[in-house]
């Protein structure tokens, strides 16, 4: 099981991270944004920011494109746990949705569009926080009982082939970062992409 044990540490890496980003944002919530009478549209823009790269970055991890379906193939007994995971990756889409109309009809400027800001943005973190805790505490043993030898070494193929494309696709080009002169599109944000859900 040295493949599987591979496999699952390199998604917790990707857990990690996510992890670190949200925790990052809480942070900050609970120490400067909640605390102001207002937010300055720079704030307002970070944050609009981080909840979508921090969506795309969810959606788009290993997780949901190997291991979930190897997963759902070898058994259904995680079927019922991938629902609930479902509904957490919903109410965290919901959240952000909340926050960019929030912020497209009006500025933050006063204390109760804080609070409803403030508010949305901690539902969106609480319940990806809550996401990745369950998929490691339940849907990686889970994995690592019905997930036979010969599909983990698939898996893990696919993630290095996955790794290798990405690499070379992105062609030494770094991603727009947070507070440097990339300016999000609340509109654009709230309609692109699907919610994040695994598919059925």
């Amino acid at each position: 099981m040295l493949t599987a044990t591979y496999t699952l540490v390199a998604l917790s890496v990707e857990q990690t991270s996510v992890r670190t980003s949200l925790q990052s944002l809480q942070k900050l919530l609970h120490s400067t944004l909640r605390h102001q009478p207002a937010l300055t549209p720079m704030q307002v823009d970070v944050a609009c920011d981080t909840i979508r790269r921090l969506y795309e970055s969810c959606h788009w991890r290993k997780l949901d494109k190997f291991l979930i379906p190897a997963l759902r193939r070898a058994s259904s007994v995680a079927d019922k746990l991938i629902d609930e995971l479902d509904a957490l990756s919903q109410a965290a889409s919901d959240a952000m949705a909340t926050a960019l109309n929030l912020v497209e009809a009006a500025a933050v400027d006063s204390e109760a569009r804080v609070r409803q800001f403030c508010s949305a943005l901690e539902r969106f973190c609480s319940a990806l926080l809550e996401r990745l805790e369950r998929e490691e505490r339940e849907l990686f043993p889970m994995a690592g009982s019905v997930i036979s030898g010969e599909d983990w070494f698939a898996i893990a193929n696919q993630m290095l082939a996955h790794d290798a494309h990405h690499q070379e696709s992105r062609g030494g080009e770094t991603r727009p970062r947070v507070g440097r002169g990339f300016m999000p599109r609340p509109e654009r944000a709230q309609r692109q992409g699907p919610p994040l859900s695994y598919a059925h």
